[in-house]
């Protein structure tokens, strides 16, 4: 999908968030200084409008922590964040709040992050109290539309409890609250996994029709990658704090050019008996995010690494349009890296 001139709801640019790590007592006691986790270490990212964005990882990519700094339930450690064109990073007081309006996120467990004392009508009307808006007839009328538009009959559903509700009703009732400030951006944090295989797909096709609908920006975080195929405008790939690749979500998923993404995609189910699968691992462990290696961050674990691949760490290039991957293999012929050290080559079957 391309991003037109304007369309840009949200943008990062070299986004980073550490977080101060535990001390040991005898450390702490001898004046140790605490570690600190590159949590998201340099990420570069937007969302246009009507556009899903899907980011897949392994557990401790930094995935979750990219959508909360996005809506600035964590502080960024520097870099910026655009909304609309405007920078956001350092809002605060009612600004910081108005923009969290503007910004909402749909979380992963909806047995949890629904209030079980209150009704359906009532968790979807908190946030228009909280940010005083409308008046009580207005606030009603809101209410029964967004429940209308995640497909649920207000004159149903309105007076229920979330113990009324099945998983999926509880997680459209997540999204309605979401919908009900009328947000621009909405960052849904893995907002299926917890949800049986056979109503996780009428969430997504939910999911896609009110981000046409609607004009929505959203951020679809996700490690089972087969559904960020299903819903997602475009992909990008995180390892160890990093966008490793980012592109299309076709081109990503059936063209990956990062060793990581390849071997991601290798462990997709396929239907398809016919087509024999090979057994793909990765070997080594991910580092520590408190103790980052030199040089490029998957090195250690992939199968082609050279010396250059442990000495310096790679750029995102640009091989194929709208295609980014951060890899020496795709290393462009007018760059000032040491002619030294040996690079990294594609294999014969390749």
């Amino acid at each position: 999908m391309s991003v037109e001139t304007g369309d840009t709801v949200i943008e990062a640019r070299d986004l980073k968030t550490h977080f101060k790590g535990h001390t040991g007592l005898i450390s702490a006691l001898l004046g140790g200084e605490s570690e600190t986790v590159h949590a998201l270490d340099g990420v570069d990212l937007h969302i246009a409008k009507k556009e899903i964005v899907g980011i897949v990882g392994e557990s401790g990519c930094g995935k979750s922590t990219l959508g909360m700094t996005l809506v600035r339930m964590h502080e960024p450690t520097s870099g910026n964040i655009l909304f609309n064109g405007q920078d956001i990073t350092h809002l605060s007081g009612g600004k910081l709040k108005s923009y969290r309006g503007a910004a909402q996120i749909i979380f992963q467990d909806p047995y949890s992050s629904l209030n079980p004392r209150l009704t359906v009508d009532q968790i979807i009307r908190e946030p228009l109290d909280i940010h005083r808006i409308g008046t009580s007839a207005e606030k009603t009328e809101r209410v029964a539309e967004v429940l209308s538009r995640v497909r649920m009959p207000p004159e149903t559903y309105l007076h229920r409890y979330p113990s009324d509700l099945s998983g999926g009703q509880r997680q459209r009732v997540a999204i309605a609250r979401a919908l009900v400030l009328r947000p621009k951006l909405i960052v849904a944090d893995e907002p299926v996994s917890m949800l049986d295989v056979s109503i996780q797909a009428g969430v997504l096709e939910l999911l896609n029709v009110l981000s046409k609908e609607l004009d929505l920006a959203v951020l679809y975080i996700s490690h089972d990658i087969a559904t960020v195929g299903y819903i997602c405008d475009r992909v990008a790939v995180m390892y160890l704090g990093r966008v490793v690749e980012e592109g299309g979500s076709d081109d990503v998923m059936h063209t990956p050019l990062h060793p990581y993404t390849e071997r991601l995609m290798a462990a997709v189910p396929s239907v398809d008996t016919s087509v024999p699968r090979q057994r793909v691992e990765l070997q080594g462990e991910v580092p520590s995010p408190t103790d980052i290696p030199a040089g490029c961050r998957f090195a250690g674990r992939c199968p082609l690494a050279a010396e250059l691949c442990h000495a310096v760490e790679p750029e995102l290039y640009e091989p194929l349009p709208n295609h980014r991957v951060r890899c020496h293999l795709y290393l462009p012929a007018d760059n000032d890296i040491p002619a030294d050290l040996a690079r990294p080559e594609f294999p014969e079957n390749r």
